[in-house]
């Protein structure tokens, strides 16, 4: 691929400008995806995972979003080497990634993570843990083996969320992510395939938003006024990638509404491709509706700098590099505020440099094998 100098320098300085989410200032728009890695035994990220993102801050990435990170609660997930945030060694182990972030002229955020019922009893870290979600129903709409969560579970998982934020400033973070996306446990309570409760959790758009609103009450409750709290959601999910939250900007509207009201400073808009519209009538894509409806800054995320999406990523194939000028031309017009690399970055921790500098020349294509790695 090739470039010219103003190309690149029309990368530069739209990619390069710092902006304000809340009290903390991000020196660029360039942002590195959370991907779940499993480098961490135990739960503890070690050395490799520090130097993993801080290879990234260094090379430009303005705002690191960490892999999801499970929460203090025993059904939160079902692997134990990815990390947690909570327990004295794990979070001494992210004292050590945020600083060697900040070392290197970064910023960062835990993504904070409940797998609900895409848990499997028996699975580490808490084998004898059930799943929980909010009718305990799968994604594809069977019963699973876990149960619906009553009220005590509610409160226990909030309380989880919490936690894990007071812990993330406490331990030098600059905001966090809420995983709501992905058909992971806040998306099971806001998307109608896998919410049936009859109480004030389920309903329509608005009640189904209920739970996951009151876990960003409470986070922002448990830390200072000016940290960022961010939130990220999806149409699609696992296992079902045309499943959609809300068909129309209303129905959208009405699910972020409450979220934005309850403290969300930021959404991060999860899309498998991020040039593709998200309503017919409009070129807006899920990030460009998002501020559109709230106000609030958004990321995009999706397929960046690649030719093929996440789903085919994950499932072992490669993708080619392309360019950003769509991209750039949506930062330009304020569509949304930041973006979000995933594999990308995964591939080449150096990208963010190579395309503040103009040397696309220099770009790699994505090669499944980086999955193996903590390069």
């Amino acid at each position: 691929m090739t470039t010219t100098a103003s190309a690149a320098s029309r990368a530069a300085e739209i990619l390069s400008r710092p902006l304000a989410l809340n009290g903390l200032t991000v020196p660029n728009r360039i942002v590195m995806a959370p991907m779940t890695r499993m480098f961490s035994p135990g739960g503890v990220p070690g050395e490799d995972v520090q130097g993993y993102y801080a290879r990234r801050a260094a090379a430009g990435v303005g705002l690191i979003i960490t892999e999801g990170t499970y929460v203090g609660h025993e059904s939160a997930g079902q692997s134990d080497r990815i990390p947690r945030f909570h327990g004295e060694e794990q979070l001494a182990g992210w004292a050590k990634v945020a600083e060697a972030v900040h070392a290197a002229g970064g910023t960062i955020m835990p993504q904070l993570w409940h797998i609900g019922m895409v848990r499997k009893q028996g699975e580490p870290p808490f084998a004898d843990a059930p799943a929980v979600g909010p009718s305990g129903l799968r994604i594809d709409g069977t019963e699973g083996t876990g149960r619906a969560m009553t009220r005590s579970d509610l409160d226990d998982v909030i309380g989880a969320f919490a936690e894990a934020a007071a812990a993330a400033e406490r331990t030098g973070f600059d905001g966090v992510e809420l995983h709501g996306a992905h058909g992971y446990l806040l998306d099971q309570f806001l998307w109608a395939g896998t919410n049936r409760r009859t109480d004030a959790y389920g309903g329509d758009h608005v009640d189904r938003t209920k739970f996951a609103a009151e876990i960003v009450a409470a986070v922002r409750e448990a830390v200072s006024p000016g940290f960022p709290v961010v939130f990220r959601y999806s149409q699609w999910k696992q296992e079902a990638y045309d499943a959609r939250l809300a068909e129309t900007p209303e129905e959208l509207e009405a699910v972020l509404a409450p979220l934005a009201a309850a403290g969300v400073d930021v959404f991060h808009a999860s899309t498998r491709r991020y040039w593709e519209p998200e309503f017919e009538g409009s070129d807006l894509n899920l990030a460009g509706w998002t501020k559109k409806l709230t106000g609030r800054p958004t990321i995009t995320v999706g397929s960046v700098g690649l030719d093929g999406d996440v789903i085919a990523a994950f499932a072992g194939e490669g993708s080619e590099v392309q360019g950003i000028d769509n991209l750039l031309d949506r930062l330009e017009r304020d569509e949304f505020d930041l973006v979000a690399v995933g594999r990308a970055l995964l591939q080449d921790p150096q990208w963010a440099a190579k395309v503040l500098a103009g040397r696309y020349d220099e770009l790699k294509p994505y090669d499944a094998a980086a999955l193996k790695t903590l390069s």
